[in-house]
């Protein structure tokens, strides 16, 4: 599961989202690469680069995975977790299994109802588009037109450059088991209710209508060391579309750890 190690310093662990890879977490690296920590990059069991001859059937044993390959790569070592999407959810997981060791927590669009049916989401919006580049698009257009909340050259380069190679390498019949279970048993912060005390980033897009925004906001009493942010002109992959405000936010919640 564990792919990629960048940097130097305590570790930070990045979870991708559903159906995807590790690719889609590396913006991430330019916003920490001059400070005392390395990432870890997992890919999850749907990722072309995942060898496995068992097959998880559930959220819950996704989850499982993850926290044995972190034990097993880290051992007792403290770390952060920082997670996207479907990450997001399995790394609030990691962060309360895991208290004792945890520095910190931080999810970016991620996902707090697992029923898209349940989720307060906004209407489905674009803000800018340029004609140009939908065209020159060709095969990966619909792809991007059905989550791009910004349709410019710059959204399109980093989503062909960093989410494109792992909707086009995932595989289906991994994610089908596991879309059929994508719940966790419990929620980490019913499993575990004392305030989550770390510090802690919770990012959301104001255009984000596969999760929204709403149902992350009721978990900030959990986390009264947390930076609830939900920025504008920004949908789902928020970290890309509002790339420059990510970093700074990143930077924010690992300089609150530092302290």
């Amino acid at each position: 599961m564990i792919v990629r190690v960048l940097g130097s310093g305590r570790p930070l662990v990045a979870l991708h989202g559903f159906g995807v890879d590790h690719r889609i977490m590396l913006p991430l690296v330019d916003a920490v690469k001059d400070l005392p920590w390395r990432m870890v990059f997992l890919d999850l069991p749907w990722a072309e680069a995942v060898v496995d001859t068992s097959t998880p059937t559930s959220a819950g044993e996704v989850a499982d995975g993850v926290l044995a390959e972190i034990e097993d790569h880290l051992g007792d070592e403290p770390f952060a977790v920082i997670g996207n999407s479907f990450g997001g959810m399995i790394a609030r997981h990691v962060a309360h299994e895991r208290r004792n060791r945890v520095l910190g927590v931080a999810t970016l669009a991620g996902v707090v109802e697992p029923a898209r049916a349940d989720r307060s989401v906004p209407e489905r919006t674009v803000l800018h588009t340029e004609p140009a580049v939908l065209l020159a698009a060709g095969d990966a257009r619909e792809a991007f037109e059905e989550v791009s909340v910004i349709q410019d050259a710059a959204a399109f380069e980093a989503f062909e450059q960093y989410v494109l190679p792992g909707l086009r390498g995932s595989d289906a019949a991994v994610m089908e088991h596991i879309a059929a279970s994508y719940a966790l048993d419990v929620v980490p912060e019913e499993r575990h209710p004392a305030p989550f005390t770390a510090p802690a980033l919770h990012l959301f897009g104001r255009q984000d209508d596969v999760v929204g925004y709403e149902d992350g906001l009721r978990l900030r009493d959990h986390y009264p060391r947390g930076s609830f942010v939900i920025l504008d002109a920004a949908g789902h992959n928020v970290h890309l579309e509002q790339s420059e405000v990510t970093a700074a936010l990143v930077r924010d919640w690992l300089a609150r750890i530092d302290r």
